[in-house]
């Protein structure tokens, strides 16, 4: 039996950490059996990776570099968690996977969407989210509620940011079947009640 892979996506301060546990956490409840992890880390290699890419010191990683050092935190995590988990019928949560590359290095950074994807390709081993379910919040406020706490890819300049969100919908309306766009409300409990009712059906 094959197991499910469910990714988060979304721009800076959308919520998708709390969102993704919080499913993780119902799911459990349910009796299912559930993988949690978030991108870049989730292994001991993948999360030394993770503190040189967010390191807000690092000015100086250029974005062909930057572009690989997830790429090389993600193959680590695919062969040593997601694979094994998926083969033995569990279910994979993840708080981001390739969307974020092709997105924020991608759309983001200009480096070429075609050698984005080739690379995702090999380095996951072709496995791909069943269900993605993207965030969707304002920009601006996503970011005010990240400024006191600023990685270095959050630092970045709005126009930055603009480029990445619209990379997002552009995935999105490209891949319908497998991109849900949930938006994301004040009240947190009523965003995840529209999550676990979209997962549902897709579990069912």
């Amino acid at each position: 039996m094959k197991g499910k892979f469910i990714t988060f996506e979304g721009s800076e301060g959308c919520g998708k950490s709390t969102q993704s546990k919080f499913l993780y956490q119902y799911l459990k409840r349910k009796g299912f059996k559930v993988v949690y992890l978030r991108e870049p880390g989730g292994t001991k290699v993948s999360e030394k990776i993770r503190k040189i890419l967010l390191d807000s010191k690092n000015d100086s990683i250029t974005p062909m570099a930057e572009m690989l050092l997830y790429m090389a935190a993600r193959a680590q995590v695919v062969n040593e968690i997601i694979a094994p988990a998926l083969k033995k019928g569990k279910i994979v949560i993840c708080d981001r996977f390739l969307d974020s590359t092709i997105a924020y290095q991608g759309y983001g950074l200009g480096i070429d969407i075609v050698l984005i994807e080739c690379l995702g390709e090999f380095v996951t081993s072709s496995i791909s989210p069943d269900l993605t379910i993207f965030l969707d919040l304002p920009l601006r406020k996503g970011l005010r509620y990240r400024q006191y706490t600023k990685d270095r890819i959050e630092k970045r300049s709005l126009v930055y940011h603009s480029r990445v969100l619209k990379g997002y919908l552009k995935l999105a309306r490209s891949e319908p079947k497998r991109i849900k766009i949930v938006k994301v409300y004040k009240d947190k409990n009523k965003t995840q009640s529209e999550i676990r009712e979209l997962v549902g059906r897709f579990l069912k």
